[in-house]
């Protein structure tokens, strides 16, 4: 009873901070967004982002603290919940602006499957509009200052990015340092993956829609075999109760003739 009412007390803590938390999701973008690409943004400002970001991932480790602390049995939470752990984990390891970055993404990605309400359709859309435009950003922070670089804008990262993504790539922007190919290397697979699930969920569909038509069809047969038994079976107590009539009938009395 008491491990039952502990793991009430977690669902309604993920269910009433689902919101909460997407919304913080928001503020990161905006903050991670903004020192990239509004490049005479002075040091206040920077300063400002940074600290949000900071914020955002501070409150993401404190839910999954909290999360840790309600939950019945702490072991399997750990041993299932690995991922969440390494991204609270990783921007304390080296404070780099793209591993807090990474570290949102993944929480985020994390509580987002837990919403059973969230459809898979929808996370796959935002999935891929969120790697797109944090893609396009971070390949633009590392790439837009190297001197080799050929990605300077906001709209040769984006179109940098859409064309790794869905592994096209045209050749005409690729990035020149090794960061940069790190962020690729990640659209790449995360490209190869989000099509892999947009196919298998697309397949899927289809399936469950034949199965559904079988189904309806091999009804709809039993049931008109169902029915032309019954019609049978009428006709032969018809056909009995007929015979019987005959022979139960009186014979006919002839009249006599005048």
């Amino acid at each position: 009873m008491q491990r039952r009412t502990a793991q009430d007390r977690q669902d309604r803590w993920e269910q009433w901070t689902q919101r909460p938390l997407l919304a913080l999701t928001v503020v990161f973008a905006l903050a991670y967004a903004v020192p990239i690409v509004d490049t005479s943004a002075g040091r206040p400002l920077t300063v400002a982002c940074t600290s949000v970001e900071w914020a955002v991932w501070g409150t993401f480790a404190a839910d999954y603290v909290v999360r840790l602390a309600l939950t019945p049995e702490r072991r399997r939470f750990v041993r299932t919940h690995w991922l969440d752990l390494c991204a609270v984990v990783l921007p304390l390891l080296q404070p780099l602006r793209l591993l807090r970055l990474v570290a949102t993404l993944m929480l985020v990605g994390r509580r987002a499957r837990m919403a059973s309400q969230i459809r898979m359709t929808t996370y796959v859309v935002g999935a891929v509009v969120g790697l797109l435009m944090f893609g396009s950003l971070a390949v633009l922070s590392v790439e837009r200052d190297s001197p080799e670089g050929n990605i300077r804008t906001l709209g040769d990262a984006l179109w940098w990015s859409f064309t790794t993504m869905t592994t096209v790539g045209y050749g005409d922007h690729s990035p020149t340092t090794g960061l940069g190919r790190i962020i690729a290397v990640g659209l790449m697979l995360s490209g190869i993956a989000l099509l892999g699930v947009v196919t298998a969920n697309i397949a899927a569909w289809f399936i469950e829609r034949f199965e559904k038509d079988d189904v309806e069809e091999r009804a709809q047969t039993e049931a008109i075999l169902a029915l032309t038994e019954e019609v049978r079976a009428l006709r032969r107590e018809v056909a009995a109760l007929q015979g019987g009539v005959r022979e139960t009938s009186p014979p006919t009395i002839g009249r006599p003739s005048g």
